[in-house]
């Protein structure tokens, strides 16, 4: 009787249930499809209000006597930073806007380089003030999108291409290497730098007529409610000065052995010396490579953050298309790499050659979309967030910057002969 009776009861709650939903289940509905309605509303507002922007291309073109160390461009980072405008409530969901990104563009076309940085119109006389005042004897120049300059439908049965997004190893805290240890700073003549772009610079100038290698770099300035990368450093930081102290068990054998030798022997205590490069705070031991990674991290998150997506394009015809040539830009992005810091690899994984055959068709559309996503300059998983990392203004000038001739003489780069100069204060106005 009791099972029946349990049974009965179970039956009349889920007749219960079934007649709740059937007559209530539109009521559940909001609460299941509210994320997804928000995520679409905020999308469709946004591309409203970027497609009334006026986006331009920017060349700068090089001087020949530019002498500017590489941290002159973390002073041009530093300032593109603050042009962060926060929006209310009624201008993100109503009026679609959000923060605007910058594209640092680095393109080698039929073998000769070229700077570019694309921004919005009314930030132009920002972003050229902002240069100007770290790197006066520039030149910049507002120039057509040389992505225009190709077939939109790459590839074709003339053009070929190979692309890839890049993504680091490790978290937003762990940091690159960066100028500083390339020993740039460190002397005091320019001939005796060593910059690293001098390698990309060098390697697009191989490239031969209808060749092409794009390398793009979007970043944004991440606002004061969206950094919290730093509590991330910290946390790390804090992981790895709390490692466990030895053991007490491991520890009394050494210490009634010394005890020993002072009290009955009567040797003299001595002071304990540090080995070099060991900090010691009581039973705490870090090793210098661990030294080393706190310093990278409380470095890193010291300075002003960009959310960033690198990626880099090699095309060209099919008759001058030589895809080893694709190695020129990830062996550029390899000078950053190290072991116990961060490193950079291109995303997405290894296709073997079977594969290769059995998804052609899907390998094309991957081409298709990710030539788009340059030309748009737009971040892998756009509108979805991801795809993307925090470099700091140092990462940024170190991978991104104005050399010299002397420090990267390549002789394909264009520069400009003459030194811009004041005129005279005497000159006569009529």
């Amino acid at each position: 009787m009791p099972g029946i009776l349990n049974f009965q009861t179970l039956t009349l709650t889920l007749d219960s249930l079934f007649e709740i939903l059937k007559n209530w289940w539109w009521i559940i509905l909001p609460f299941l499809f509210l994320k997804p309605f928000l995520f679409l509303w905020l999308w469709w507002r946004q591309e409203r209000w970027k497609k009334k922007l006026k986006y331009i291309l920017l060349e700068i073109k090089l001087s020949e006597e530019s002498l500017k160390p590489i941290r002159a461009m973390e002073g041009v980072f530093a300032s593109l930073w603050q042009i962060y405008d926060t929006s209310n409530w009624k201008e993100r969901w109503i009026e679609g806007k959000k923060l605007l990104d910058y594209s640092l563009e680095i393109a080698s076309i039929d073998g000769v380089p070229h700077f570019y940085i694309r921004t919005v119109a009314p930030l132009k006389n920002f972003v050229e003030s902002s240069i100007y005042a770290q790197y006066p004897e520039v030149e910049i120049t507002e120039v057509e999108d040389y992505t225009k300059n190709v077939p939109q439908n790459i590839p074709t049965k003339e053009w070929d291409m190979w692309a890839c997004d890049m993504m680091q190893l490790r978290d937003d805290p762990y940091p690159f290497r960066t100028y500083k240890e390339f020993e740039t700073e460190r002397e005091t003549k320019e001939e005796k730098r060593v910059d690293p772009m001098a390698n990309l610079l060098e390697s697009m100038g191989t490239l031969k007529p209808g060749e092409q290698l794009w390398v793009q770099m979007i970043i944004k300035p991440l606002t004061p409610k969206e950094n919290d990368w730093p509590k991330k450093g910290e946390k790390i930081v804090k992981k790895i000065m709390g490692k466990p102290s030895p053991s007490l068990e491991s520890f009394l054998p050494y210490a009634i052995k010394g005890a020993g030798r002072v009290l009955i022997a009567g040797e003299p205590l001595e002071e304990k010396k540090l080995e070099p490069g060991k900090l010691e705070l009581g039973a705490l031991k870090l090793s210098p490579g661990e030294i080393e990674i706190i310093k990278g991290i409380q470095k890193k998150i010291a300075k002003y953050g960009f959310e960033t997506n690198i990626r880099f394009i090699y095309l060209g015809r099919k008759d001058a298309f030589f895809k080893p040539n694709l190695k020129l830009a990830l062996g550029y992005f390899n000078e950053f790499n190290t072991q116990n810091l961060n490193a950079m690899k291109p995303w997405g994984k290894t296709i073997t050659k079977i594969q290769l055959i059995l998804i052609e068709r899907r390998l094309y559309s991957r081409k298709r979309r990710m030539f788009r996503q340059y030309v748009k300059r737009r971040t892998p998983l756009d509108p979805r967030k991801g795809g993307t990392y925090i470099l700091n203004t140092e990462e940024l000038a170190s991978l991104y910057h104005f050399p010299s001739r002397i420090v990267a003489p390549a002789p394909s780069v264009p520069r400009i002969p003459a030194k811009k100069g004041e005129a005279p204060p005497a000159l006569p106005i009529e």
